[in-house]
């Protein structure tokens, strides 16, 4: 079954949205419009019923709330509705911050699971969470923000590549569709992410023709026909929005 992310302009390059329960990673520079993107899928979902989490591992939910409640996607009403929740599973900003909870943030911003915060957050300890969350709360739709933070957990490249991979594969079996955000800013540094999962999307932001222009780019896309090339992107009132084909 495919369902729609929320983003104009994007499914119709993709067959009429992503297929359910897979696993997607989303990657690009800064500013390329990332999380944008992932609470466009999440609030898509929960206009349609659907619960959606976003986990974060670099932000405060807090943060986040309030840069994407600029956009008119009805973002606070959702968390009041418990169809929007927000987890951050990521080491503690503050030096010598004894609390070591994690939340969950609710229409109350109440504190939900807790969980023992070591110096930085392995994919196992993420997994666990995740997994409690979405038996929890039902969760039909999860964005992790990002991957990226979660690599570099051990100086053993061999063991990182391993223990990313698993991620992955226990992420496809707890029946979320989910996407994966990652900071990779080279399409063709391939990574174990790229080949685990099930579609890769690039967002570019590069100098084309004296101006600064934001693309998205479908690299690869399991069980669907998709044009390779790249797609302008804007930012409206809604969101990201992709227009025409990049010449």
């Amino acid at each position: 079954m495919r369902i729609q992310t929320g983003v104009e302009g994007f499914d119709e390059l993709v067959q009429g949205g992503i297929l359910s329960e897979r696993v997607y990673l989303l990657s690009g520079p800064p500013g390329s419009g990332k999380t944008t993107f992932g609470i466009q899928f999440l609030a898509q979902g929960a206009a349609l019923g659907e619960v959606g989490l976003y986990v974060t591992l670099t932000e405060s939910p807090q943060n986040i709330i309030d840069d994407m409640s600029n956009y008119a996607l009805n973002v606070n009403t959702l968390i009041k509705m418990k169809k929007l929740l927000f987890a951050d599973l990521g080491p503690r900003m503050e030096y010598g911050y004894m609390d070591d909870l994690h939340h969950v943030i609710s229409p109350d911003y109440d504190v939900g699971h807790a969980s023992v915060e070591g110096e930085a957050p392995s994919p196992a300890m993420v997994f666990k969470d995740i997994a409690a969350y979405v038996s929890e709360y039902n969760i039909k739709r999860l964005v992790i923000d990002s991957v990226s933070s979660i690599r570099f957990t051990t100086r053993d490249r061999t063991l990182e590549e391993k223990e990313i991979s698993r991620f992955i594969r226990n992420l496809k079996r707890i029946g979320c569709t989910t996407i994966l955000l990652s900071e990779m800013t080279d399409p063709n540094a391939y990574s174990t992410e790229q080949f685990a999962t099930h579609g890769v999307f690039f967002l570019h932001n590069f100098l084309y023709d004296k101006t600064m222009t934001r693309a998205l780019q479908i690299i690869k896309m399991r069980g669907t026909k998709h044009d390779c090339n790249m797609f302008s992107v804007e930012f409206t009132e809604r969101g990201l929005k992709v227009t025409g084909r990049l010449d």
